[in-house]
C-alpha cells in the first residue's frame, strides 16, 4: 500500500514537471494532455487518473511554484520582525522562485490580454496567498508600532513584489547588461520599500 501511494506521488510529480514545462514553452491553449503526458513519461489515461483538466494541472502546477515561498512564510515564529532582515529573507525566496520558472511566468505574462481568465486565475491561485501573508506580516508591524499605520498594505505588498518581478525580467533580458548584480537589485529594493514605510526612518 505504502509502496502505491509512493509511486502514485512520484507520477503527481512527474506530471507536475511537465507540465510546468509544456505549458512554458507551448503555453496555456497550446499545451495539451497528451504532450503532458509524453513528456512524463506517462500515457494520458494515467494522467487523467491523477488531475481531471488541463486547468487542473495548470492550478497544480501554480500552487506548486508558490510552495517554497508558502512553506517559508508559513510559520509566524520564523519572523524577526526586524523588517531589513524579513523582507531581504522574503524578497530572496520570491526572487529564487521567479528565477526558477523565467519560461512559465514570461508564458503567464504574454498571454495575460489573450486569455485574461486564465492570467487572472494564476494571480489568484498563486499570488494572493502568499501576497496574504506578507501583508498579514505588515500588519501585525502596524500593531507593533514599527510599521506606519497611514497606508494600506495591500498595495504596498503588490508594489514590493512587482519590483522584485520588474528586476528578473530585465536582468534576464540583459535590459541593464550587467551593471549591477541581482544581490545589489534585491538590497536596494528592500532598502527603498522599508525606508517607506517604516516607523521614524
Amino acid at each position: 500500500m505504502t509502496r502505491t501511494i509512493r509511486s502514485s506521488s512520484l507520477t503527481r510529480t512527474r506530471l507536475i514537471e511537465a507540465a510546468s514545462q509544456v505549458f512554458a514553452s507551448l503555453g496555456v491553449q497550446g499545451a495539451t494532455t497528451r504532450e503532458i503526458a509524453r513528456v512524463a513519461g506517462v500515457n494520458e489515461v494515467t494522467l487523467f487518473r491523477h488531475f481531471a483538466s488541463k486547468e487542473q494541472l495548470l492550478k497544480a502546477v501554480i500552487e506548486n511554484v508558490s510552495a517554497l515561498q508558502t512553506e517559508a512564510l508559513a510559520h509566524p515564529e520564523a519572523w524577526t520582525y526586524n523588517l531589513d532582515v524579513d523582507l531581504k529573507k522574503y524578497a530572496l525566496l520570491y526572487n529564487s522562485m521567479l528565477q526558477a520558472y523565467e519560461d512559465l511566468i514570461r508564458t503567464f505574462i504574454g498571454e495575460a490580454k489573450r486569455h485574461p481568465e486564465a492570467a487572472r486565475q494564476i494571480i489568484q491561485d498563486a499570488a494572493k496567498p502568499l501576497g496574504d501573508k506578507l501583508v498579514a506580516y505588515l500588519e501585525v508591524s502596524q500593531e507593533k508600532g514599527t510599521v506606519r499605520t497611514d497606508f494600506d498594505p495591500q498595495p504596498a505588498v503588490d508594489m514590493f513584489t512587482g519590483m522584485l518581478l520588474a528586476g528578473m525580467l530585465c536582468r534576464t533580458a540583459k535590459y541593464q547588461q550587467n551593471r549591477y548584480s541581482s544581490h545589489d537589485y534585491i538590497h536596494t529594493s528592500v532598502d527603498i520599500f522599508v525606508r517607506g514605510i517604516a516607523v521614524n526612518m
